[in-house]
């Protein structure tokens, strides 16, 4: 018999459908379909599973069916069988129309209640709100108006909701009474795919499943912690999106201020969402503000440069963009956790396009040896010992730490030892959004942000962004990695970024 706790085994998907809005996206296309493919080649989606587009192209069942079959075959990460395919695409439906138009609610319920005829999805449907922010609360209404929402007895309603969660948090908080007001707050899942990644889970098992690491990880040895999430592609044809956004918004907010949680939290006494969440509040609830924040924060835009050997427009030169726009590219900022654990120890994040190359990573970097018995020359080409976890695009763990060079002389130089998950593992690590869309279905919330964590992720930044609305974004060579002033801003602090 099954043990459901014996996590050798892999978790399968009950009865179950996903209604996609803003089906005809790019996200769509690219990460959400071919995912549902993935899931379902891998054995892990039941065989009367069903997929509802919802848009405003005319499109027949048909239609909408072969264009799934083109984004997988383009996009999966697993090999496209064709049996595979055929179940999945027995239970494809579309339904046409925008989010004000009843009439086609009306045919999404009715489609939904024939698939549960149909195909056996017992009444269990997450509707995934793949459209713009400004779209939430009138495509949940509309599910409350038309009963899609509401479950039938024994079954489930979810909603799953991209970011960005809100601009600031007043509209944070009136986004959250909205999409609560329709569902419980445990049916609503906050995707941030970013916690859907392998090496992110990772941080938990190097954590808390190795002796080696925990003694070390606070105040006493730990020097300062560097997180980074660095694009060198522009904004491309996401203007609409991007400006007024910008950077902080679109990134540190959610992305990064998770990353900083998981790093340095407290061990929960389990691995469940409401401990999860628990240890990841305490850490947010604790972080201080900089005390000046002109000089502790910083934000830029990227200007005209090179990159991989192309010449790239600037920010304000890029179709869509105003030529006065304030939206940051660049965000870098200081934060102190104030707590024991991390008195005292900085946590310097930062993201941005156009930089030199595309990677994310967190850098726990450790204080010197208080006594070392070498002169100047000796250690010269040494470091900080520094522990760097790859979210990507080589995903993986780097311990740099310092090691004689061979000869007569006592030299001594960083080296490096290195984890890689494609080395170690046989199995190719799935895609975040395979791992995400798995756990909305199952109803385990521990990868979703909370609507608590939402707002005061927001608490943190508000005053930031606030700040900034009042200065010029300093302009950075595309290409590089970013504004002089950041350099500046780690270099008061006797210390310097990490050149990936």
């Amino acid at each position: 018999m099954r043990d459901p706790n014996d996590r050798r085994l892999p978790r399968i998907a009950g009865p179950s459908g996903l209604v996609i809005f803003g089906v005809t996206g790019d996200l769509s296309r690219k990460k959400l379909m071919p995912a549902v493919y993935d899931l379902a080649n891998r054995g892990l989606l039941p065989p009367g599973f069903s997929l509802v587009g919802y848009a405003r192209r005319e499109w027949a069942n048909e239609d909408f069916a072969q264009e799934v079959h083109d984004a997988v075959k383009e996009h999966a990460r697993t090999p496209f069988r064709e049996e595979v395919w055929q179940q999945l695409a027995e239970g494809i439906r579309f339904v046409q129309g925008d989010f004000d138009d009843d009439e086609a609610f009306e045919k999404l319920r009715r489609t939904v209640d024939e698939l549960d005829k149909q195909r056996g999805t017992g009444g269990n449907f997450a509707f995934y709100l793949s459209v713009p922010p400004k779209f939430f609360p009138r495509v949940v209404e509309q599910l409350k108006k038309h009963k899609l929402s509401q479950a039938p007895m024994g079954a489930w309603r979810r909603a799953v909701i991209e970011k960005p969660f809100g601009h600031d948090l007043k509209s944070a908080k009136e986004l959250n009474r909205v999409v609560h007001d329709v569902f419980q707050p445990s049916d609503v899942f906050r995707i941030d795919h970013y916690l859907g990644k392998e090496t992110v889970q990772n941080i938990l098992a190097l954590r808390f499943a190795n002796e080696m690491f925990e003694p070390i990880w606070n105040r006493s040895y730990v020097d300062h912690v560097q997180i980074t999430m660095a694009e060198d592609i522009g904004i491309g044809g996401r203007a609409g999106y991007y400006d007024g956004i910008g950077a902080a918004r679109d990134v540190i907010q959610n992305h990064l201020m998770q990353l900083l949680a998981l790093t340095a939290m407290e061990e929960p006494s389990d691995f469940s969402a409401e401990a999860l969440v628990q240890e990841k509040l305490k850490v947010l609830n604790a972080i201080q503000l900089p005390n000046d924040i002109g000089a502790d924060t910083v934000f830029g835009q990227y200007a005209h440069g090179w990159q991989g050997g192309e010449e790239v427009k600037g920010y304000e030169e890029e179709d869509g963009i105003p030529a006065d726009s304030r939206t940051d590219t660049y965000a870098a900022i200081k934060l102190e956790i104030a707590n024991r654990r991390w008195a005292g120890v900085p946590f310097y994040l930062r993201t941005g396009k156009r930089l030199g190359r595309r990677v994310t990573e967190i850098a726990v970097a450790f204080q010197a040896a208080p006594h070392l018995p070498f002169d100047k020359e000796s250690t010269q080409e040494l470091g900080q010992n520094a522990l760097v976890i790859r979210v990507q695009p080589d995903e993986g763990v780097t311990v740099r730490f310092g090691s004689k060079v061979p000869g007569t002389a006592m030299e001594v130089r960083d080296v490096s030892m290195d984890f890689a998950y494609g080395e170690s593992f046989t199995e190719s690590s799935p895609e975040a959004y395979e791992r995400l869309i798995l756990d909305v279905l199952l109803g385990d919330a521990n990868l979703f942000p909370r609507t608590a964590e939402v707002e005061q992720s927001w608490r943190i930044l508000d005053p930031i962004e606030d700040y900034w609305a009042q200065h010029k974004p300093e302009p950075y060579t595309s290409g590089t990695w970013g504004p002089a002033a950041a350099d500046e801003m780690l270099a008061r602090d006797g210390r310097s970024w990490r050149r990936p």
